[in-house]
């Protein structure tokens, strides 16, 4: 498998639904570090800075963004499953973001130690 480098970003993140159909809200339209905003058939996903998301929104908070040191070629395979591989071995629990020029995987906070010993171990460097 290939050996990916990647950086943590600074802070904790949520991950919120909201239903399908709903504006973007104020408090998501601001220019962060990281940020998705999908829209679906069947829901309004969000990935913002946790600290940004107001208490009443549906999330899954405490997660931490590890940002893969690209640019990848689309063409190119396996760049996320070697990342992920070994810790769904261990059944940590992700969150994963593609763009055009990488990915991005959420792990949460309270997974962070383990992840990051099991990415170590599978030859990935953290930065």
């Amino acid at each position: 498998m290939r050996k990916l480098a990647y950086s943590v970003l600074p802070g904790k993140y949520a991950i919120c639904r909201l239903d399908a159909g709903s504006p973007i809200p104020a408090w998501a339209a601001h220019a962060v570090n990281f940020s998705s905003i999908t829209h679906t058939a069947d829901e309004l996903s969000i990935v913002y800075p946790e600290h940004n998301v107001p208490v009443d929104v549906k999330a899954s908070r405490g997660w931490l963004c590890l940002k893969l040191h690209g640019p990848f070629p689309l063409s190119e395979t396996g760049i996320l499953t070697s990342l992920i591989t070994p810790l769904s071995a261990q059944e940590i629990p992700i969150f994963a973001v593609a763009t055009y020029d990488t990915d991005y995987v959420l792990v949460e906070e309270k997974s962070w130690a383990r992840a990051r010993e099991l990415l170590l171990a599978a030859g990935h460097v953290g930065a």
